[in-house]
């Protein structure tokens, strides 16, 4: 998928992550958020046996939060919110429809390794600013 600007597209995928996630708005709160934006070459894909570049613009998010943070409803709207940013990145010239596979992983409490230390969830809400956690911060020392 060649895209106007790999910004844009990082900054569409941002914005869904701080609203189904409710990351607080402190630039250190965004920061824990990352994008990781690959192209595939051409005759790199396939679905099916066949290459669709020629009839879509397929996309595929792997989206990885710690457990607890997303409910049902936040993973149906992330789903549904990172189809419009594929959509809205793409260049308006490219008739081709955005096709997006999206699969949002939990990841358990305690296995998730940032820094060289390992969080939790806790860990987490404090420095992602989780507004429907908060509760679950863990006091400053």
């Amino acid at each position: 998928m060649t895209l106007p600007g790999a910004t844009v597209w990082a900054g569409g995928i941002t914005a869904v992550a701080k609203q189904v996630e409710q990351i607080g708005d402190d630039p250190r709160q965004e920061f824990t958020t990352w994008v990781v934006i690959e192209e595939v070459k051409a005759g790199h894909f396939f679905a099916g046996g066949n290459d669709p570049a020629s009839r879509v613009l397929p996309v595929i998010v792997l989206f990885h939060a710690p457990a607890g943070v997303i409910d049902e409803a936040g993973r149906a709207g992330a789903v549904r919110l990172i189809q419009e940013a594929a959509a809205a990145a793409k260049s308006p010239a490219d008739p081709r429809p955005v096709m997006t596979s999206v699969i949002i992983s939990e990841v358990a409490d305690g296995t998730w390794g940032a820094s060289g230390a390992l969080w939790h969830l806790a860990d987490f809400v404090k420095a992602a600013g989780y507004k429907h956690l908060q509760s679950l911060a863990a006091p400053s020392a």
